[in-house]
Order: structure tokens, then sequence, then C-alpha cells
């Protein structure tokens, strides 16, 4: 990230103190172009949005030509850039057209290429031989000669061959304007800047061998050196990652002053009874990270910790056993799911796993117990007003809901914990005003079942403590994925076939389509057709078929004779609330063999008998959701399979498939995931326009960098939690922090 606090152009040298040198220039960052660069500001601004002298500081090469390409080393097709002498320049008159062309033969010391123009009166009178030119094109092959037709060029004369950089500079196009009038005016600029503020303190920069930003700007734009433009770009990775972990600092600071909304000591008399009825043990990492939410919840300040982890690796007790311990400290817990069908799940499998530890006041509920109220947006009023009384009451210790739980008519008698599941899924002011539902700070828990490589984690997640669980629980027998290619004469078929032989041994399975029906689009949070309008993407524009629907497939599966007599049913999320209950109970409870299903039976849905998955379309899905999906099944004592149905060619889409197929590690898949998505998407720069996005960091390759920047962030901030002995570096945490690029920040 090159800083807001980049310079404008001096017009004088006659400032006495550094300061007052520093105060100028940075006065003149919004410095108009036009009196520098004259008509070319035009085209700049008109095609690049290019306005100030900052813009245009900037506006940096997207790759560096050397000098002295040996021309034998062309290829055909290639942009180049080539210093040479005209040899011989010829004009003759066309015979297919009128007019006159010319061609000139350019050496460049090891070969010579022609350079034609298909009008010659502009260029005659200035290519003729002996003059030294810089020219650049696409190559091309004529009668056996290497050719540029109709090239950029400037002539050259003594002075201003020697005052070239070492490398030329390749700009993002603009129209009207050739790349070397790029290199001038950028050279303009740079020559008439004074001392220039730099937002990196001294002494990070000699800790780490850096250049200041005057001396980095100079090697981006006039740079002698490969070298130089790494050592460029080494500055700006770092200083993109110092200024992302100083916010993250600060906010850990903050919080760190904060006072939890209560303390709690240790277990309870709720939760030791809840232990001692677990009809199974927890895993070594299971204990681990209940030890380490067991101390964020003891300590003074609230505790804000990120918990991932496998598909089905268990944080559902682990949040429970969190949300028992705050309601033995006298205070409720709320778990804000994403979905109706999510929330309900949790409300199912919470109460199961509490019994009549959950059923406080009710006949045959435990007097050490509490209550589960369930809150989402389409319930019945008599069923809402009996939820809503629980949890002002406090009746209820454990509260479960959607983004029913935000609405303001809910009043909690005294919450203490708020448990985010599938924290992607929800907005910064979302989260914000559950937690504004607390008297004072409550301790915070945000649960993730997609994996986050440790990158994405110190920068998206810097401002949390992070637990993972990666071993998953006893009696899971594994899953094998395979890609089905419905070209391929027959094999859907025999999908079909080896769905009912599976459902006739007495298991159950689901079918995930992308969408619910044709013009329906894709369900709600469903990543269907996310690689469709990549331009890096080699599928990209290419015409795909539609997207398979749960109701269209519901109809194929109940005509296909090699399922006959099995029990189907539908499921999406635009199925009234009872409805889905409904649907899903009767899964859970075996009266269903196949769950036709869009994505909302993604996460949190766990039924130990369903064994297969069918994705459909599972091209027009990402990695990560892929992933989750899958792992709804082999949750039990029998193997899981999962296939996946497309309809793609061979290309990105294939290789992702391939990819999933390959490996049920989710951290390996996650990796690819951010390479597949690119990592500003993940940062949310989709959502803020681009202007978030990340120029030279990256989440997948400089974890050393971000590393070092946290730890260099965290002495800074100790020090200075302010940075009021450090505005230059404030200001550029104020500019990068604009209100629609916070919200990556705040993915906690």
């Amino acid at each position: 990230m090159l800083s807001a606090n980049l310079p404008g152009v001096a017009h004088g040298r006659d400032h006495g103190a550094r300061e007052g040198v520093l105060t100028h220039e940075m006065a003149r960052l919004d410095s108009a172009l036009s009196p520098l660069i004259g008509s070319a500001a035009k085209h700049l601004r008109d095609a690049r949005g290019v306005i100030t002298v900052g813009d245009l500081l900037r506006f940096l090469p997207t790759r560096y030509l050397s000098y002295d390409s040996d021309a034998t080393q062309l290829h055909e097709g290639e942009f180049v850039v080539l210093i040479g002498t005209v040899v011989t320049a010829v004009t003759r008159r066309m015979t297919s057209r009128r007019g006159s062309m010319l061609t000139a033969v350019l050496s460049d010391g090891h070969q010579e290429i022609d350079m034609t123009f298909f009008n010659s009166r502009a260029h005659e009178n200035k290519l003729h031989p002996g003059v030294r030119v810089i020219a650049g094109g696409q190559v091309g092959r004529y009668n056996r000669r290497w050719q540029l037709a109709h090239p950029g060029y400037t002539l050259l004369d003594d002075a201003a061959t020697a005052a070239l950089p070492g490398l030329y500079p390749v700009y993002p196009s603009v129209p009207k304007l050739h790349n070397w009038n790029l290199v001038q005016a950028l050279g303009l600029v740079l020559g008439a800047l004074d001392e220039i503020p730099d937002p990196l303190p001294q002494h990070l920069r000699e800790r780490h061998g850096l250049p200041d930003v005057g001396t980095t700007l100079r090697m981006l734009h006039r740079p002698e050196s490969r070298a130089q433009v790494a050592l460029a770009r080494d500055r700006l990775r770092y200083e993109e990652a110092l200024v992302l972990q100083v916010v993250l600092a600060q906010r850990r600071a903050k919080r760190a002053q904060e006072e939890a909304a209560l303390h709690v000591p240790g277990g309870g008399p709720l939760l030791a009874a809840f232990d001692d009825r677990l009809s199974f043990s927890l895993t070594d990492g299971q204990v681990a990270v209940c030890d380490e939410i067991q101390a964020d919840l003891a300590g003074p300040a609230p505790m804000n910790r990120l918990l991932q982890g496998e598909v089905g690796a268990g944080k559902t007790v682990v949040a429970l056993r969190a949300m028992l311990s705050t309601v033995d400290a006298g205070a409720q817990a709320a778990l804000l799911a994403p979905t109706e069908v999510l929330a309900a799940q949790h409300h199912r499998s919470i109460s199961a796993l509490l019994g009549d530890l959950g059923e406080s006041g009710y006949l045959g509920g435990s007097d050490l117990g509490t209550r589960i109220a369930l809150l989402t947006g389409s319930q019945g009023s008599a069923q809402r007003r009996r939820a809503l009384a629980d949890v002002v009451s406090g009746d209820a210790g454990i509260v479960i809901g959607t983004h029913a739980l935000l609405q303001e008519q809910v009043a909690f008698y005294n919450l203490g914990m708020v448990v985010i599941d599938e924290q992607h899924r929800f907005g910064v002011e979302q989260r914000d005003s559950l937690r504004g539902k607390a008297h004072s700070a409550p301790h915070v828990l945000v649960m993730t079942a997609t994996p986050i490589p440790r990158t994405i984690a110190m920068t998206v997640f810097g401002d949390m403590e992070t637990s993972t669980l990666s071993e998953l629980p006893g009696g899971r027998s594994g899953i094998s994925t395979f890609v089905v290619d419905e070209h391929r004469p027959g094999w859907l078929a025999r999908t079909w076939a080896r769905l009912g032989e599976e459902c006739r041994t007495g298991r159950q399975a689901y079918v995930v389509c992308p969408r619910i029906g044709p013009g329906s689009g894709g369900e709600e949070g469903v990543d269907a057709d996310l690689f469709a309008d990549d331009p890096t993407d080699p599928d990209a524009g290419a015409a795909r078929p539609e997207m398979m629907g749960v109701l269209q497939t519901y109809e194929e599966l109940i005509s296909d004779p090699s399922l006959t007599g099995l029990r189907i049913a539908v499921l999406h999320g635009k199925l009234p609330a009872d409805d889905k209950d409904a649907v899903m109970r009767d899964f859970a409870h075996g009266r269903i063999d196949i769950l036709v299903a869009t994505t909302v039976i993604e996460v949190g849905v766990d039924v130990g008998n369903a064994t297969m998955m069918i994705v459909r379309d599972a091209d027009r899905f990402g990695i990560s959701q892929l992933h989750q999906l899958r792992g709804r099944v082999g949750r039990g004592e029998h193997a899981g399979l999962c296939l996946l149905t497309t309809r793609a060619g061979p290309g990105a889409a294939a290789e992702r498939l391939a990819a999933v197929a390959a490996t049920t590690d989710g951290f390996e898949l996650a990796q690819l995931d951010v390479r597949q998505r690119r990592e500003g998407d993940v940062l949310g720069a989709r959502q803020s326009g681009g202007r978030g996005r990340l120029q030279f960091l990256s989440l997948l390759h400089d974890e050393e960098v971000i590393a070092t920047a946290r730890v260099d962030a965290g002495e800074l901030v100790a020090k200075d939690p302010s940075m009021g002995r450090h505005p230059l570096l404030a200001a550029a945490i104020e500019t990068w922090l604009q209100p629609e690029q916070a919200e990556f920040l705040e993915k906690g």
C-alpha cells in the first residue's frame, strides 16, 4: 500500500527547516497534474482516475523490460521495447491502397528489426539513418523478418539516453498515451519532489534494511536494476503489513482495557453435571481448546477468540461447555446462526446433549439446569412470545437464534457471552448489535468450519486469539470423494443407481443443488457460479449450461426406476419454517431416505446415518463450500461417499473439483481456495469496491513479513497506543480505515 502521505510537488527549495519541507510536501499531495504534465493529465484522469500528484505516484508499473533486449530472443506476439539505431529508412507507395508506407530498419546491436508504418507522412522526416530511438510494440513476422507494425517510438539524443534508467517500466495502458509519455510524466514529477514524508518509522526501516519512501518510489518508477524493484516491493509489502497489524494491535489493546461483563472463575454445577453425562470422551484437542476458553472467561478482559476447526471436529460441544460456564456464573449466552435450518439444528442438538439439564422449570427438568430458547424470524406469535419472555426473565440461559436475535424487542436479562457461528455470514453491524445487548462487554467466541490459513488468521483475524480443532472425534470412518463427468455415457444413471443401493441398506443421502428451481437463482449464502466473472479463470465467458435445481432434480429422482420405493423429500430456504423443521426432523429420525436440498444443509446439520452426498453442478461451488457440504456425511460409524457431478469441460473448474476429490485436508484446500478466489475477495475488497485490495502483500506467500510486522506493531502500540509519536503512520492508518475499508478488519 502506498500511504496517503505521499508527497505533492515542491515549487521551491527555500524551506529552512525539515519540518517545513515535510508540511509543504504533505499539503501538495492533492496538487493537480495538469500544470506539470499538460494534456497527458486529462487522459490519465479519464482512463485511470489519476487526478493528483499522489495518484500518479501510486500508478505503478506492472512489469519492467531491459533496454539491452537481445533481438535474437524475440518471440512472436510478445510486447518488446528496444533501443537501437535506424540503419535504413525506405518510403514506397502502396499498390493496394492510397498513400505511402515507411519501413525503417532498426538495429539494437544484435539483430535488425523492421519498423513498418502504413502512413509515412508523420515519420519520414524523423526516422532517417543514424538516429537513435526507443521503440515499443508487438513483435510479428513478415517475409521471414521480425517486424514491429506501427510501433510507438521516441527519438533519443545523447542527453536523453544518458538519463534513461536501467530498466524500462511498463505501465497499465492509457488510451492516447504511449508508455514513453508515462515514463516522461513520472520523470517530471520525481524530478520535482522534495523530501517525502514517510509513514514508516526510521528505526523500523533501519532494522529491516528498507529504503525510505522517496527512494522506494524512484526504485519503482526509474529502476536501475531488478534488485532495486525487488527491494522497493519488499518495502511496500512490509508497509502494508505494518499498517494492518498496528490497527489490529490497537484493537487488542483497547479490548484489554475493557472490563468483561462477568468473570467466570471455573466450571460450576451445571457444567459438571453435563460433563458427567457425556456419552463420549472429548478429544485431546477439544480439552486443550476448552482450557484456553476457560482461561479467557476467568480473565478481567472480555474474551475475543476465533475457534476454527475441520468439519465435524466438535466445535459445538466446545462452545456449549463455554455457554454452560457462563450460565453457572449467573449470566446468559446467545448463539447466533446464519440460517433458520442451522439455528434449529443447533437447538435440537444442544437440547439432545443437555437432556433434562435444558428443561429447567418443566416437568422432569433438572434443578441444576436451565432453559434453551429458540428465536427465528418465521416463528408463530405464541411461540415467539414464550421465547422472548424466557429471554428477558433470564429463565433461558442459552438463547439460539438467527438475525431475529438482533431485533430491538429482544432484550436479555444478563447477556454475558456471544457465540457467532459461521462468522463470514454476518456483517459488522449485525455482530455489534448483538454485543450491544449486553450491559457491559460480553465474551465473544466466533466459530468457523472453514479452515483459515495462518497468514489470513494473523491479518484478517489478528485482533483475536485463535484456537484450532484439527483432530476429528473417534468413530468417524472418513469420506471418499469422486468426480462424475455427466458427459460420459451412463455415468449419471450409474450415480442414481449407486444412490439407490446406498439407501436400500438402511442409510440416508443428500442430493445438493445450486438453486431451488428455474429462475430462482442461488440459495441464500450459496457460492454458486462464484467464478463465472473471474477474468483469471480460463472458463470465464464460456457458455455454461443452466444450473440444476432442487425441484427439477426431485422430479428426476422420483421417476428413476432405480429409486422406486425410496422416500424422497425437498428442503430449501423458501419453504415455511414449520415445513423446514418437519423435513429436517423426519430426516434426522430416518423417515426420509433422500433429501434433495440447497446449501441450507451446508453447516451444522448432523445426521449420523447419512452416508452419501451427491452435489449437482459441483463446478458452480467454491472449494471450501464443497468441503463443508461433504462434511455432512460420514459422521457416524459408516464411511461417507461424496460424488461431485459436473457438466463443465476441462479447465479451472475441473481442476478445482479434482483438488477437492484428492484430499480431505481442509487447511490444504483453504490455501487453494484463497489462491483461486484471489486474496482481495477474501479480505472483502469485492464488497468495498476494490479499494481495500492489497497491492503488494500476499496472504499466501508473505507469512514471514506478516509475522514480523505483527511483532513490530505490538512494540509500537505498547509504547504509543494512539500513534501520537508517529503521526505519519497514524495518517496512513486513518486513510486505510475508511468506513468501507473496515469490514474485513471487523470480521471478529
